[in-house]
């Protein structure tokens, strides 16, 4: 008789910061008001220069309004790019793109306990090498249209479905998610929900966003 394969652990948000923040000082009191509201796992800090490459300038300005915030919380912050940035930060780990170093190189840099995540857009094959090369986490989409990346691809929830149902590296869903539309996402799979807009541009605030997506965690676990 085959064994029952335990329960998969309760879906986690996964934030991203706006691509551009203006003001760190007022972004700080509205990720304060978010951590208060519920569970967040993670905060990449996502901060792009009009050449759509990392602004590492504005990265620093923000982690020292925000680091110590999440970190205290036992929020992991993570570096979008930048394996050298998030080691100078003393970030919890980074994210790499597909232009990104690698993750062999990074895992290098960085040390055994970092956490190394990985763009794998709608490519299976890429995740697996991804996984075989150390990433702790594999992030998958857009799943929906989003304002917040270009240049992204779509993907379909099958992929989801077929690596949890395969792989134990956990996965992340990431594109054009809302509290409204991130149901099926979580069904098909999704270890970890990535969203910047969804909870940022929320019209009833980033506090109310994160107590909606928590409280759908809660009822699909």
């Amino acid at each position: 008789m085959s064994e029952t394969p335990p329960p998969r652990p309760r879906t986690r948000l996964y934030l991203i910061t706006p691509p551009q923040i203006p003001d760190p000082a007022e972004f700080s009191k509205k990720l304060e008001s978010a951590v208060a509201a519920g569970d967040i796992a993670s905060l990449q800090l996502r901060l792009k220069g009009a050449d759509g490459r990392i602004d590492e300038a504005s990265t620093r300005s923000v982690s020292r309004d925000v680091m110590g915030l999440a970190q205290e919380a036992g929020i992991a912050v993570l570096i979008n790019d930048s394996p050298q940035l998030a080691r100078e930060l003393g970030a919890d780990g980074v994210h790499l793109g597909w232009d990104d170093m690698d993750i062999k190189s990074a895992r290098k840099l960085l040390g055994p306990v970092a956490i190394i995540g990985a763009t794998a857009k709608n490519s299976y094959h890429k995740a697996m090498q991804a996984g075989e090369d150390g990433a702790d986490y594999v992030a998958f989409g857009a799943f929906y249209p989003t304002v917040t990346k270009a240049g992204t691809v779509p993907a379909e929830l099958d992929l989801l479905e077929v690596w949890q149902a395969a792989m134990l590296i956990p996965c992340v869903a990431i594109g054009g998610i809302t509290a409204a539309n991130a149901a099926p996402l979580v069904r098909a799979g999704a270890d970890f929900i990535a969203v910047s807009a969804g909870v940022w541009a929320y019209e009833e605030g980033p506090a109310a966003a994160v107590r909606a997506f928590n409280t759908l965690f809660d009822e699909l676990a």
